[in-house]
Order: C-alpha cells, then structure tokens, then sequence
C-alpha cells in the first residue's frame, strides 16, 4: 500500500486489512488463530486511536454529524465485545469459535461500511488535506503505541469491555 499520512486512507487501509483478515479466520487452510491474534491487535489499536485521535477532532466540523461520530464510538463497543466473544471461545475452528466469528465480522463489517460512508466522506470534503494529514500521524502514533502495548490481548479486551 501506498505511504499516506490522510487519516482517511489510513482508516480505510486498516479496514481493507481486518477485511484480509477476516478471510484468513474463515479459511481452514490459514493459520486462524495467527489470524486472529492480528485481527485483535489491530482492531483495538485501530478503535481507540479513532477515539483518542480522529473522533474528537472531527467533531468540531459542522458539516460532519456529531450522533454519526458517537455511533461509531457506539459500534466500537460492539465489535469488541464481539471480539472478547472469539477470544473465549474455546477452540479455533470449533462450531461455537464459527459462529462467534461471524458475529465478529458483522458486527465490524457493519461499522466499516457506515463509518466509510458518513464519517470519512464527510471528512474527505470538509477537513482540508493538511489537516487531514496531521490527523493520520496522531492516529498512526496512538495505534502504533496500543498495538506495542500488546492491546489486543484478551485480558486487555476484557478491561476495555468491562469499562
């Protein structure tokens, strides 16, 4: 993938990757539970430099819908209790760990397409590139920080669920 600093294509890389991923999950030909463990990482890592980074700063454009925003933060808390879900289940590949998957990539898939659409197309008119950019090395900074923290690890998870 090309080197970017727009917060948007940064977002939406990471969003084509989890996609990636999610087909290695689902493959049983793939190391699944390697597949996972990067999935993890990168979905928290990912979320809460959203949250710490991107949210709160495109918040202050009013051509850009703060419930959209607030959903989205909404929706984050859903795909990671879908995610703590896949974590305890017992056993790659087993029926429970397939169905907990498929929750999973509804539930993340469902945030993507929504977040793609609303939040990132209206920061795509109304946020200038420079600003853009400054956005997407914080963001890069933040999920850099979260994925060397080892952040998707189901401990962690399970405190991000619990507060």
């Amino acid at each position: 993938m090309a080197e970017t600093r727009d917060v948007v294509e940064l977002i939406l890389q990471d969003h084509r990757r989890m996609e990636d991923l999610f087909r290695l999950m689902r493959s049983v030909e793939a190391d699944r539970a390697a597949a996972l463990e990067e999935f993890a990482d990168l979905l928290i890592a990912h979320a809460l430099a959203e949250e710490a980074e991107v949210y709160p700063a495109l918040k202050r454009y009013k051509n850009i819908d703060d419930e959209e925003v607030e959903h989205g933060e909404h929706e984050h808390d859903e795909g990671n209790e879908a995610l703590l879900a896949l974590l305890e289940a017992d056993e790659v590949g087993s029926e429970e760990w397939d169905e907990k998957l498929e929750e999973l990539v509804e539930a993340v898939t469902h945030h993507a397409d929504e977040e793609e659409r609303t939040i990132l197309n209206g920061a795509r008119e109304n946020v200038a590139m420079e600003r853009r950019e400054e956005l997407g090395a914080a963001f890069l900074q933040e999920r850099e920080r979260q994925l060397k923290a080892g952040c998707g690890s189901v401990d962690n998870v399970r405190r991000i669920v619990k507060s």
